[in-house]
Parts: C-alpha cells; structure tokens; sequence
C-alpha cells in the first residue's frame, strides 16, 4: 500500500516556474517507476514525467526541456520542477506510483496566466 500525497501547485504567470512534491508513505526506494501526470478537462490523462528506480527518466515532448523529474528516496519524495510554464500547461497535476499496481495521489492545481 502506497499513499501519496502531491504539493507545489498554484497560480503562476507564463514564463514562471513552479516544484511540485510528491511525498510517499513509504520508501520510495524499492518503487520500479513513479511518475507525474496532468489532466485537463476534456482531456485524457497524459504522462508528463516517469522515472524507474534506477534513476532513467523520460518526458513526454511538451515537457522535455522545461521540466525536470527526480526523486529523493531518503525523503521518500518525487518532484517536479516545471520551468517555462505556459497556458498549455494548466491542468491537475497527479503523482503516480507502480508497486504491483498504481498507486494515485489526489492531485495538485496548476494555473498558467498568460
């Protein structure tokens, strides 16, 4: 059992930058792969960010460049810092962990203001 709990969500003009947290209520050591995900409405939920426990990463092609995916296994905490941010990136931010199954955070709010 995996509970994740994301932050670092808010309101940001275009251009700025904002880190989102995804902290677990266990060890993230032994976790195969975590990854950021972002929902608008009308949209499927896309993949923005993944990374496996060896530390390989991949981003989906609106993200490469600007965002930056790690995790800090002795915090048991994911992040992502998001950099050039846009409009296009407004959407509910969800952390998402594969241990045998997935594993979903509540998600966390992210406004881009042109």
């Amino acid at each position: 059992q995996v509970e994740l709990v994301e932050s670092g969500g808010g309101t940001v003009q275009a251009g700025g930058s904002l880190r989102l947290s995804c902290v677990a209520s266990r060890s993230i050591f032994s976790i195969p792969a975590m990854g950021w995900y972002r929902h608008t409405p009308g949209k499927q939920r896309e993949l923005v960010a993944g990374i496996d426990v060896g530390g390989v990463t991949n981003y989906s092609d609106s993200a490469k460049g600007r965002f930056t995916i790690s995790r800090d296994n002795a915090k048991n905490t994911m992040y992502l810092e998001m950099n050039r941010l846009t409009p296009e990136d407004t959407a509910v931010y969800y952390c998402e962990a594969w241990l045998f199954r997935e594993y979903w955070g509540q998600g966390t709010q992210v406004t881009v203001s042109s």
